[in-house]
């Protein structure tokens, strides 16, 4: 990629960057998106699956097509870079990199439009709300694969830690399926200096909190992956008072179905059992997220050897990741393949999610050429 675009792309990225917005309310990031699909002369259709955007490049003589998919959305955290471009939006950031991934398609969209040598369909996807928004689903329930037909599709997230553009392609799971839940202890209310009044739901939040990280040490299988977490307890309104309620808020992820199903019937049954050994009823919400993201061998083979041809460093050493991506839906409708690309140093708390974070705009030429490499191979093949 010249000097010329390559400038061009990290001055999209960062107008990105210092104007996020969160899932479901992309209005202003499809707009952007759209504008420079205008300037490219790339026809394109708005309001896909809410503020999603579908582009295609067609060329006569073949009738093979693929997709390309970014996710545009940012994260509700306070941004704390002090860089030029941070977010203008107070309380809203792109923490996790979107804004980067945005401008990576494009790029592919610019290198693609100008490279004659390939033939058939490349659809470029831009996606809405892929933190917790249901972005994926909203675009299918719009009917994204019938009215704009693909046969495979190709997508990355840049990864902290990673060297800066180099490409890790997993030959199987990539990232786990994660659920969210929520269990709302209900006890009675009493003066702190009159437990005996009381039906502590503080202390039976403890106790569960506790026993709920025996299901991965006695439930699941050694040879598993899986985590269960509590990140968030809600109780209490005075400190001399024991609460009515208490609610614990965590998360789990594993790569099997099985193991899922698993985990899910222990938090339940665990949940149950301790609010009746202490008198009180267990409120149990369980709210489904991604699916495990597994890439399929041939799509993730030709991937890899798309970056190699392409002059990218790739490599296929690194393990499997226990967050979570929603890319994984497309997956289950297509092959594909999702990869990784090196973000470069995460010192200093620039790891994804940190209000510290900040998406490496000298990894953008990689990122673009690594989609639209995908693309002509999987149209070639």
């Amino acid at each position: 990629m010249d000097e010329e675009t390559a400038a061009r792309l990290g001055a999209w990225r960062r107008h990105l960057h210092a104007h996020p917005e969160l899932s479901t309310e992309e209005r202003e990031t499809a707009a952007f998106v759209a504008a420079r699909l205008d300037e490219m002369g790339i026809p394109f259709v708005a309001g896909v699956g809410g503020h999603g955007v579908v582009a295609t490049l067609s060329r006569p003589g073949s009738e093979r097509s693929v997709a390309l998919r970014a996710d545009m959305d940012a994260l509700p955290i306070p941004e704390e870079t002090n860089l030029a471009h941070a977010s203008t939006r107070p309380g809203v950031m792109h923490a996790c990199g979107h804004d980067g991934h945005t401008a990576s398609l494009l790029g592919a969209a610019l290198l693609l439009a100008r490279d004659a040598s390939w033939r058939g369909t490349v659809r470029l996807v831009f996606q809405p709300a892929e933190e917790g928004g249901g972005g994926p689903r909203a675009m299918l329930a719009d009917g994204l694969i019938e009215r704009f037909p693909f046969e495979r599709i190709f997508g990355f997230h840049n990864w902290p830690g990673l060297e800066a553009g180099t490409v890790m392609v997993h030959p199987g799971p990539v990232m786990a399926a994660g659920r969210r839940f929520s269990v709302t202890l209900h006890g009675k209310a009493a003066h702190a200096a009159l437990p005996h009044l009381a039906k502590d739901p503080m202390l039976a939040a403890a106790h569960l909190m506790l026993a709920l990280q025996s299901i991965v040490a006695r439930n699941v299988s050694p040879l598993d992956a899986a985590v269960v977490t509590i990140g968030m307890i809600e109780a209490g309104n005075a400190p001399n008072q024991i609460p009515e309620t208490a609610t614990l808020r965590g998360t789990f992820r594993s790569y099997r179905e099985e193991v899922h199903e698993l985990i899910d019937g222990a938090i339940r049954r665990i949940a149950e059992g301790i609010a009746a050994s202490f008198g009180m009823t267990a409120e149990i919400a369980m709210l489904r997220g991604n699916l495990a993201t597994i890439n399929t061998r041939e799509e993730a083979e030709l991937a890899a050897a798309a970056a190699a041809a392409a002059g990218l460093s790739v490599r296929r050493d690194l393990a499997p990741s226990m967050t979570g991506e929603d890319f994984s839906w497309y997956l289950q409708k297509k092959p594909g393949t999702f990869a990784w690309i090196g973000n470069g140093t995460n010192e200093g708390g620039r790891d994804l999610h940190s209000p510290h974070y900040d998406f490496n705009d000298a990894i953008l030429p990689a990122a673009a050429t690594f989609l639209a490499a995908s693309a002509r191979a999987a149209l070639e093949e």
